[in-house]
């Protein structure tokens, strides 16, 4: 009997994965962990779990520190490393050092990707890893006083490179490591190299794998959601707190503002971290978006103007249902909308029926020229987020020319004896809508 009960609750989980799997095939992740990960016993299941994630289509990019590495090896050299502003003081000497343990990363994690044996997680992985000169660099320079030598920054990412290696089916790993087109080689930072390359590829996310993450509010407890501002609000506020969740939350908020539309911060401690954040709804680490920097909110009056202007030419094509400014002014406070620079880019809204826990999913619209990058997943997830707000058990929506797009996002065909009763009263059979509804667990 117990065995018939972890089954089942292993295939619930599955089934409940399903909508994330198919929501991450095809996007491209900027993963980055540092190099105590790599030496910690644990480091196998990480590996094997981003297996998993090739295996379920998602495009990865690792980027590898190697701090411990590094000061390891400099110390066998009887070499004292110094710090400013956190980073390190790389000598011109102390330059091949910096190479060799780079080089030994790099290469024991090759060799970890490259594993197969049977009956193991990796059995039958294939995993191919490609490394490369992907990263162009130029001298940190001098700050205050300090001469950093071969300490440098990222100037540029080959993007169209990795993205071909990408194309290809193949994990990318970066080292943090630049070269100069003056044949110079830098030691970088590898949070900036894992940031700057998320932005140049435009990732769907990037993933800090830390030490412990520590974006807690006052009572110690993890944040599981910033926007934008309150990121910036939470790092004005805990100055001179940890200082590696300062680094990540720091280089999370420049990637948002770069337009990487998700960052995540986990940490390693918890095993099995980075596909429990994934694959399941509340995740487990913290989540920071740029959606309230682009502008995701509640909609207003003054907002009816930009709401006809986007929705009016799907109204034409009989996308959607007709609505007269009159409508829009009654109904404005059921929408939110996704604005831009001043410009209305995205809007939905969501009418609930109390009597029946049902909720409806209407009026979702994006403009064609951004309708990249899940600004309607964004929206999607916030109506969902409301419904289950106001205790929802149910959301439902009519489209004519969407279907299999909310399908794909967990919704099922469902019939007209499915809606509540003001809204079967409404239902224009001229239309003919498909009705599908989703369950609000």
């Amino acid at each position: 009997m117990g065995k018939i009960i972890e089954n089942n609750s292993h295939v619930d989980w599955f089934r409940q994965s399903a909508p994330y799997i198919h929501a991450h095939r095809g996007r491209t992740f900027v993963i980055l962990f540092g190099g105590e990960a790599v030496e910690d016993s644990g480091f196998a299941n990480l590996i094997h779990d981003l297996a998993l994630l090739g295996s379920l289509g998602v495009r990865i990019v690792l980027v590898h520190g190697a701090r411990p590495q590094i000061e390891r090896q400099l110390t066998t050299l009887k070499i004292k490393s110094e710090f400013a502003d956190n980073m390190r003081i790389t000598l011109n000497e102390n330059m091949p050092a910096v190479e060799q343990a780079v080089g030994q990363v790099r290469m024991s994690i090759e060799a970890q990707l490259s594993m197969g044996l049977p009956n193991t997680p990796m059995a039958g992985a294939a995993l191919r890893v490609v490394s490369g000169n992907f990263v162009t660099a130029q001298p940190y320079g001098i700050r205050n006083g300090i001469d950093f030598c071969q300490t440098g920054n990222v100037r540029n990412v080959d993007a169209s490179a990795i993205k071909q290696h990408l194309k290809n089916e193949n994990v990318v790993l970066v080292s943090p490591i630049g070269y100069s087109p003056t044949g110079e080689i830098f030691n970088l930072r590898a949070e900036d190299v894992a940031t700057e390359t998320a932005i140049a590829l435009n990732a769907d996310k990037l993933i800090f794998v830390m030490e412990d993450n520590q974006v807690t509010d006052n009572n110690g407890n993890l944040l599981q959601q910033l926007n934008l501002p309150q990121a910036e609000a939470w790092l004005q506020n805990h100055d001179g707190g940890n200082e590696e969740t300062q680094i990540h939350l720091n280089n999370a908020a420049q990637a948002c503002r770069g337009g990487v539309r998700r960052v995540h911060l986990l940490s390693r401690q918890h095993d099995g971290a980075l596909l429990q954040e994934l694959y399941t709804r509340d995740g487990i680490g913290t989540l920071v978006t740029a959606e309230n920097y682009e502008g995701l909110r509640h909609a207003v009056i003054d907002d009816i103007g930009g709401i006809m202007e986007l929705i009016s030419p799907l109204e034409e094509q009989g996308v959607l249902v007709k609505r007269s400014r009159e409508q829009l002014e009654l109904d404005i406070n059921n929408f939110t909308v996704i604005e831009r620079d001043g410009m209305i880019i995205a809007c939905a809204a969501l009418f609930t029926f109390a009597d029946t826990a049902a909720a409806e999913l209407a009026c979702l619209a994006v403009h064609k020229d951004y309708q990249e990058h899940g600004r309607g997943d964004d929206l999607i997830q916030h109506i969902e987020w409301q419904a289950r707000k106001t205790h929802m058990k149910k959301l439902f929506t009519l489209t004519t020319q969407a279907m299999h797009w909310f399908i794909e996002r967990g919704f099922l065909e469902c019939d007209i004896a499915d809606l509540p009763i003001e809204k079967k009263s409404l239902y224009n059979y001229q239309r003919n809508s498909k009705i599908l509804c989703k369950q609000l667990n």
